[in-house]
């Protein structure tokens, strides 16, 4: 069984097996989208979050092949079934050395599918696994997870407004809960994200804490300056 509430991404472009897959699974109860070909499917991966990918190698315009190599630079900890008629263990293996998690041939059976998909899912979230960050407040018990791969974060149910800075700087406090980051990890995690090249002065950061504490008000979270050493997440005390 898979993972309640999965958001899927299923490439594929056989329009009646592609329509048959998402039946199943929204059956199942996940919310899917899809794609009829390679270049569909990367813009949908750059602009919405997914848990897992059902991935065709035989796709038009852009393969499946080059698909998953892309996705593999871009997001190394998202789950990926690769579903295709090639059923040479030369095929397999070069799918499986590109970095897909799984490998099934067509024809196949659904349950086994959903078997193996929902195997990935899981694992996927695991810490070890990169799928997402999580810290929990004893004193509301609410947890704030931060999503491993795009600036989306949440506390508890309620999703946070975070710009990207705001979320690199929460995903490296959440990492190491408990324990000190330092300035200059700080500003070395955001010189080395694409989006915000080009550095930030240091004294700009404590602005980025303070939106950040505010943030997590009431969250039974907060964010410490430990003097002369850096920043520490912790829980409060009631």
């Amino acid at each position: 069984m898979l993972h309640p509430m999965s958001s899927l991404l299923i490439i594929e472009d056989d329009e009646l097996l592609r329509d048959g897959l998402c039946a199943q699974l929204t059956l199942a109860g996940h919310h899917v989208t899809t794609a009829a070909d390679g270049e569909v499917a990367q813009t949908l991966l750059e602009t919405q979050r997914f848990d897992g990918v059902v991935l065709d190698l035989g796709l038009p315009k852009i393969s499946g092949m080059e698909v998953l190599r892309w996705v593999r630079k871009r997001l190394p900890a998202l789950p990926v079934l690769i579903l295709t008629a090639r059923d040479d263990i030369e095929d397999r293996v070069q799918g499986l050395n590109a970095g897909a998690d799984d490998y099934l041939t067509k024809p196949f059976d659904m349950a086994e599918l959903q078997a193996r998909l929902g195997s990935l899912l899981r694992r996927a979230r695991l810490p070890a696994f990169g799928g997402s960050l999580e810290v929990v407040s004893s004193h509301t018990a609410r947890s704030l997870r931060v999503d491993a791969h795009l600036p989306q974060a949440w506390l508890g149910d309620e999703e946070l407004e975070l710009t990207q800075r705001e979320w690199a700087l929460l995903s490296l406090l959440v990492t190491h809960a408990g324990r000190v980051v330092s300035r200059e990890d700080v500003l070395e995690s955001w010189q080395s994200d694409p989006v915000e090249a080009g550095g930030v002065a240091s004294n700009a950061l404590e602005v980025y804490i303070h939106r950040l504490r505010r943030k997590l008000t009431d969250s039974g979270l907060n964010i410490r300056n430990v003097r002369g050493l850096g920043y520490m997440l912790e829980t409060t005390s009631t």
